[in-house]
């Protein structure tokens, strides 16, 4: 019989402690050791700012919006905020270096309950939501009356958009010295639509200052429209780039790369303008068609009255109780003009 016999037990030193395999200290492995938690810090400190805009994964964020405190910093989200988009006009609360100084950086750990939220699809197959903006109130579309030639559809598409975020429409039409753009404004006559014309020697800007101060106002339209020439002249300190009209394909070569906010300040007070890139097409895929009829409140009203559940509300509707009342007179004068509009924008859902 073998017995195991040690150094020490030979009498060498009686005061050396005996070892097992439990005194062995294994070096821990902090990624797979390490126990995990959904708990997150809840970040009583952290302060609430809003987002002038986004670089590759860097946000500008306003802290002390109308204080004399009022400055921008540097921050990049959260691990626990990757999966969720935060796009210019958000409220977010922010942890860190609150400093704005030249190199620091500052940490996003929330974002506040949004208002509003501008969104749109790649395409009208596509149900994945591409989110423009947050916390808007009204949307100015930018078209020209030529050069490049407005786009009905195109500008329809931005009034579903802008009906389904809960923004008031606005639509300024540019370069009205080259056309005439009544026919165009046609198509628009029965939604309440705030218009404003512009030529070089008769410029609205007082008129659509008027309208910004007191709101959040994002800024569309098809690239060459002149969209950031009406920016750089609300905003003198915008110095967005501009752009010309391809003289062979007709469209307008894209200047504006990313989605900013930028404070306009008027006689009668202040507001946000939200300038976004020009783009040739805007998905609806996302949208929900109710949304549209809720935003015709007299259409909508004798529609739940007098429609049968699930009615579509188009010419070629069965037993479309709206149709007849429009035909009726029970709407006024205004009616058909308001039921024409209403049927265009839900076509494009067929």
């Amino acid at each position: 019989r073998c017995q195991r016999v040690s150094w020490w037990d030979e009498g060498e030193d009686e005061d050396e402690p005996e070892f097992d395999e439990a005194d062995i200290r294994v070096r821990p492995n902090p990624k797979a050791n390490k126990p995990r938690s959904k708990i997150r810090p809840a970040h009583e400190s952290a302060e609430i700012g809003m987002v002038l805009g986004v670089d590759r994964g860097r946000y500008t964020v306003m802290l002390g919006e109308n204080t004399p405190e009022e400055h921008t910093v540097s921050a990049v989200r959260a691990r626990e905020l990757r999966k969720q988009p935060i796009v210019t006009g958000d409220r977010v609360r922010v942890v860190g270096d609150l400093s704005g100084d030249e190199g620091s950086l500052a940490r996003l750990v929330g974002i506040e309950p949004r208002v509003t939220l501008l969104r749109r699809s790649a395409d009208d197959t596509d149900q994945v939501e591409r989110v423009i903006v947050a916390n808007a109130d009204q949307m100015l579309i930018v078209v020209a009356a030529a050069d490049p030639e407005p786009r009905t559809r195109l500008v329809d598409r931005y009034l579903i958009a802008a009906l389904d975020a809960g923004l008031h429409p606005m639509l300024v039409v540019t370069k009205t010295d080259l056309a005439d753009p009544s026919e165009f404004l046609e198509h628009f006559a029965g939604l309440d639509l705030t218009v404003f014309l512009s030529a070089p020697e008769d410029s609205p800007l007082e008129a659509i200052g008027a309208a910004l101060e007191g709101h959040t106002t994002v800024f569309v339209g098809h690239s060459g429209v002149g969209k950031s020439t009406l920016v750089n002249a609300l905003v003198p300190s915008a110095l967005r780039a501009t752009g010309h009209v391809n003289l062979v394909t007709g469209r307008g070569r894209h200047t504006s790369s990313s989605t900013v906010s930028l404070r306009y300040h008027g006689p009668g007070g202040t507001g946000w303008v939200i300038d976004t890139p020009g783009v040739r097409s805007f998905g609806l895929g996302h949208i929900d068609p109710a949304n549209i009829l809720r935003a015709y409140p007299d259409l909508a009203a004798v529609a739940d009255e007098v429609c049968p559940r699930g009615c579509t509300h188009l010419p070629d509707a069965p037993d479309c109780g709206l149709i007849d009342a429009v035909a009726e007179g029970r709407l006024g004068e205004n009616g058909p003009a308001r039921l024409d509009s209403l049927q265009r924008l839900l076509t494009t859902f067929r």
